[in-house]
């Protein structure tokens, strides 16, 4: 057999830690990567959205017709929800769905042998337990993703991840530290946390929290950055915010979902807080932390949704003092609370909505970049802008900086002073 393989990975930072570890599992069985003619080839899809469906779908035909000789292997969220449609109308060689994936090396050997096509999607997912896919040894040049946790239990109504997904359940708490013991081993300088809902790391576990898997990995000798990708407001306890507050190896930056600043439309979207709660936790992070960068996600455009909500959301966001906006339209997912309910917006007001916050955002991350200018940073450089000659890199509450090539070198750490780029 051709013992090679090329890949696609859709979507979110899990897909891309797990697309790396199954990576990870074919070299170790002596695959070798090849984008012209490879003997596999594999999709991890994504389904967050209808575009992120439709993307999906379109990647798994192009692969199947721009490599006729390899095995296609299809896997992830998109596969798990419509393995069926998959198998019927686009009949790649392999399904899973997000279960089942750390067998797909087994099951190309099985393909080769029988000849025939396999589908090892399990429709429950509700059912599934932590699937453990190993060190993966494929990552940036200096950041390395560490995956701590699989499945959601929020069931915000308009989110299909908790069904794709699955429950909520945590990585066993040694394997986390033995794989970035390892990671740092190999020379990568900052670990950033993912999962589907790090937030709830540890509540399916004894005596665990995430703050404490938070604490025991800052205290790994030479890991010079801990990131936290995104969390959930009411899961920042006490003991994290004391750590974001004293350890310098964590980052200063916190992701907090708000999605919305209506109360009303926090309601209908099954949010687990108040815009009093949520202002109340902001507050107490920023007196303990002030320098600490906080974005966040917002959705516009769900089902109801008035102009004036849109602008009660808007102030609120204003309010609560956030740096950046990751600004999405709302997208109607069949099987899901929201693509059920009444008064839908038109596409045309989704859109005015969305340019009106990706402004703020531009206006607010402006801002920020100003306070910061002048300011002594540490930055660690993540890779080479040949076109402009530079160095790039990231400080600890993610401003980008570039920095002139002269005597500096990717994985380096560089103390300057912070100007706009």
């Amino acid at each position: 057999m051709n013992k090679t393989y090329t890949y696609i990975s859709l979507g979110c930072k899990v897909n891309a830690y797990e697309s790396s570890a199954l990576i990870s599992r074919l070299e170790e069985k002596g695959y070798k990567k090849d984008d012209n003619n490879p003997g596999v080839a594999f999709i991890n899809t994504c389904s967050v959205t209808a575009t992120a469906d439709q993307k999906s779908r379109q990647h798994i035909r192009k692969l199947l017709k721009n490599y006729p000789n390899a095995i296609v292997v299809v896997m992830g969220c998109y596969s798990q929800g419509q393995h069926q449609f998959i198998k019927n109308e686009i009949n790649p060689h392999i399904i899973v769905g997000t279960s089942n994936r750390e067998k797909i090396p087994d099951l190309i050997d099985e393909y080769l042998r029988t000849g025939k096509r396999i589908d090892l999607t399990e429709d429950n997912t509700r059912l599934f337990k932590y699937e453990e896919l190993g060190i993966t040894n494929h990552c940036e040049n200096v950041r390395a993703y560490l995956k701590i946790q699989d499945g959601c239990d929020n069931f915000c109504s308009y989110c299909l991840i908790p069904f794709r997904r699955g429950k909520s359940r945590s990585r066993p708490h040694d394997q986390i530290i033995e794989e970035a013991k390892y990671l740092v081993k190999q020379g990568y300088k900052e670990i950033v946390l993912t999962g589907i809902h790090i937030g709830g790391y540890g509540k399916d576990l004894e005596n665990d929290s995430f703050s404490n898997l938070v604490e025991d990995l800052l205290n790994i000798d030479n890991l010079f950055r801990l990131r936290i990708s995104s969390i959930e407001c009411s899961e920042i306890d006490d003991k994290l915010i004391e750590l974001i507050n004293t350890r310098t190896n964590l980052a200063s930056h916190f992701h907090i979902p708000l999605q919305s600043g209506s109360e009303h439309i926090l309601k209908e979207m099954n949010r687990k807080y108040t815009k009093a709660e949520f202002l109340e936790k902001l507050n107490k992070i920023k007196k303990a932390c002030p320098d600490v960068a906080f974005t966040t996600d917002v959705i516009v455009g769900f089902p109801g949704e008035t102009d004036e909500e849109h602008l009660e959301s808007k102030e609120f966001i204003k309010e609560c003092g956030f740096n950046m906006l990751h600004v999405f339209p709302f997208s109607s997912r069949e099987g899901t609370k929201a693509s059920r309910m009444p008064n839908h917006i038109d596409p045309r007001v989704k859109k005015m909505r969305d340019l009106d916050l990706i402004s703020l955002s531009n206006e607010l991350w402006n801002e920020y970049e100003n306070k910061n200018i002048g300011k002594e940073v540490e930055v660690l450089i993540e890779q080479f802008d040949e076109k402009n000659d530079v160095f790039i890199g990231h400080t600890s509450n993610y401003l980008e900086v570039r920095i002139p090539k002269d005597h500096h070198f990717v994985g380096e750490i560089v103390k300057t002073k912070y100007k706009k780029s």
